[in-house]
């Protein structure tokens, strides 16, 4: 009985260490070069599938944000984020990108439409409907998702 005590008593104590062991910590990313940068805009076109709108690779993560390369080679689905903003810079290609509207199904009717190319910046507010209805060639952007309330 005692024996069983014991092994009841070490297996506990066991249990309780381990819950306290701290889950180690994935490596953060705190920079990405630009070699990186084009090594993953390499890596997403060779992903690329046919009919494929788009590949996404992360870039850099700070929780809860994200960096995201986005390698767009044709006109996806439209989409609204209704609790997250998000921030997009564009490191090449160009397209038309529509924002506000009304959102239905894969488009959206109405909205604003303007060209987007090289260098432009954009955001979207959480809630607002977006879409680039049309992408020239490819489209290579970087979107920083932003949770709403931090």
């Amino acid at each position: 009985m005692r024996f069983l005590i014991a092994l009841l008593f070490a297996s506990l104590l066991a249990g309780i260490l381990q819950a306290q062991t701290p889950t180690p910590v994935p490596s953060l990313k705190t920079f990405a070069s630009s070699a990186d940068v084009q090594a993953l805009i390499a890596k997403a076109k060779s992903e690329h599938k046919e009919g494929q709108a788009i590949v996404t690779e992360p870039i850099l993560q700070f929780a809860p944000y994200t960096a995201t390369l986005e390698y767009r080679a044709s006109a996806g689905a439209a989409a609204v984020h209704p609790n997250q903003a998000a921030m997009m810079y564009v490191i090449e290609g160009s397209g038309t990108f529509v924002t506000g509207g009304k959102l239905t199904g894969a488009t959206i009717q109405g909205g604003d439409s303007r060209t987007v190319s090289k260098g432009d910046f954009l955001v979207v507010p959480e809630g607002t409907p977006h879409w680039f209805s049309a992408i020239d060639s490819t489209l290579v952007l970087m979107t920083i998702k932003m949770p709403r309330g931090i």
